[in-house]
């Protein structure tokens, strides 16, 4: 399979970066008006909250790209989590809890099918990631603990949470076994995108040149 050219790579991750940006900015607006939700409970959803980071993450990525310069392991291996991320959010959705949510139709669309689906394509096709190591597997699980636990400390203090599952009055027993669940579709998820990661013995490309 031919790649895309390089530079085409790079303005695309950047375009698509911008546009989710764009689509979060958008549906934070609408949904502020109509429902006064804060900013803090907004990306409070896993779904908010990794969406706005997977964007900044292929802005960076094609900006540093675009520039000329080497992408830094550190934002390759971002770019890993992020994308093993958005398959959890496409998974958890479209399978479990589709159609929820406040915000219109084509939001969710574009944040539960066209985002993860394109971060896969782009892992998958591109591959300009060999640096991948099993050994950074590891790092899959800080970002989505931390939402994790501070989810269910707002549940137990505020009230609130972004989705029943987590409700502290379904009882701890279940809480902690779809928390499980989760961390182990998440791993499910990751598996796939370090298995994809590219040939150890490879260089790592720089999708500008």
């Amino acid at each position: 399979m031919n790649r895309p050219p390089r530079t085409a790579v790079a303005v695309a991750r950047v375009s698509v970066g911008l546009v989710v940006l764009g689509v979060l900015t958008y549906t934070f607006g609408l949904l502020s008006s109509t429902h006064r939700i804060s900013l803090v409970d907004y990306f409070g959803f896993f779904t908010n909250l990794t969406s706005l980071l997977t964007a900044l993450v292929l802005v960076a990525t094609g900006a540093t790209a675009l520039l000329r310069r080497s992408t830094p392991l550190a934002l390759t291996l971002a770019r890993a989590v992020a994308t093993a991320c958005m398959i959890l959010v496409a998974v958890i959705y479209n399978l479990l809890v589709p159609g929820t949510g406040a915000a219109p139709p084509w939001v969710s669309a574009v944040l539960h099918v066209v985002l993860p689906a394109l971060m896969l394509l782009d892992w998958i096709v591109i591959r300009d990631h060999p640096g991948i190591r099993w050994k950074h597997f590891w790092l899959l699980l800080p970002y989505p603990v931390v939402w994790l636990v501070v989810v269910l400390i707002r549940g137990v203090t505020d009230g609130w949470v972004p989705y029943g599952f987590l409700l502290p009055e379904r009882g701890w027993p279940s809480i902690l076994l779809t928390s499980l669940g989760l961390l182990l579709a998440l791993l499910a998820a990751g598996g796939v995108v370090w298995a994809m990661r590219g040939s150890p013995s490879g260089h790592r490309s720089d999708p500008a040149g």
